[in-house]
């Protein structure tokens, strides 16, 4: 019964909708962000259910031995329900967030595109053969909609602190992405779907893999005189935890230690800066 539940909650992208909201919650903390936060939170939670499970809709459960593939295989018509309660919950909060219409709608563009290969149409399959979409593309929507969105809809986007967030989500989202696309680089070959990943030998990519990883920790490092301490900690655990399991990850196809574990990792810096400030540890303040 407790794997039933744990996989409905990750499946079902409930999880990473929830990994969203405590990015999103890290983002307002760090920038002290003043905006209509609740209505945002729904707002992202509904899209991200929605789109995560179009995506999942879409693709086919025939060439993979993927548990979560299967999952969805078995469960076609509650992805599809879902994908129609997030349209509808995130037009509704859409509409109470319509003054930021422009901004928001590039949020829907980025992702649609990052899904778009999948639909079964002439008209969208030609985005497979673009060179660096599909792991750029997820990237950009994740650091877009988790902390440059928030800082927009706060009209607080002029500060060294947000060029510095965003830069450290960037490029520790893009080294998970290679992750998974280094899981993923022959039935992305077999499938037609280039990305810069897949033009890529072994030996450059892991170059690209540790470099992003060191702007991360950079990039995280270089806000000390924007926050305080515990926050540069939060950001950089996730940063070594994920140059820990690089090794793991390449020699394990496992879908919990993707998206639970690595999939985690994006909100892992949220969850121990909110503990630290649960905890209000004096020696870290």
């Amino acid at each position: 019964m407790f794997r039933s539940i744990f996989n409905f909650i990750l499946f079902t992208s409930v999880y990473i909708s929830l990994c969203a909201l405590l990015m999103i919650w890290q983002t307002n903390q760090l920038l002290d962000l003043h905006y209509e936060k609740n209505t945002f939170y729904l707002f992202v939670f509904f899209s991200t259910i929605c789109s995560y499970n179009f995506h999942w809709y879409l693709t086919p459960g025939t060439y993979s031995s993927s548990e979560r593939i299967s999952w969805g295989d078995r469960h076609r018509t509650l992805m599809l329900l879902l994908c129609g309660i997030g349209i509808i919950g995130s037009l509704w909060f859409f509409w109470q967030l319509r003054e930021h219409w422009l901004v928001l709608s590039g949020s829907a563009v980025l992702t649609f595109l990052y899904s778009a290969p999948k639909v079964p149409h002439p008209a969208f399959r030609w985005l497979s053969k673009v060179a660096i979409g599909k792991t750029l593309f997820l990237t950009f929507v994740w650091t877009y909609v988790t902390t440059l969105l928030p800082a927009l809809v706060a009209g607080a986007y002029e500060t060294a602190p947000l060029v510095l967030l965003t830069l450290h989500r960037f490029c520790l989202i893009y080294a998970i992405c290679i992750l998974f696309d280094y899981r993923d680089l022959e039935s992305d070959k077999k499938e037609g779907i280039r990305s810069l990943i897949t033009m890529l030998d072994i030996k450059n990519l892991n170059r690209l893999y540790y470099f992003t990883l060191l702007m991360a920790a950079v990039s995280a490092g270089l806000m000390s005189p924007f926050t305080g301490l515990p926050a540069i900690i939060s950001l950089v655990i996730p940063v070594l935890a994920t140059a820990l399991l690089t090794h793991k990850a390449h020699h394990s196809n496992a879908d919990y230690l993707f998206y639970f574990v690595l999939d985690g990792f994006m909100a892992l810096s949220a969850v121990i800066y909110m503990g630290m400030l649960y905890l209000s540890c004096p020696g870290l303040n």
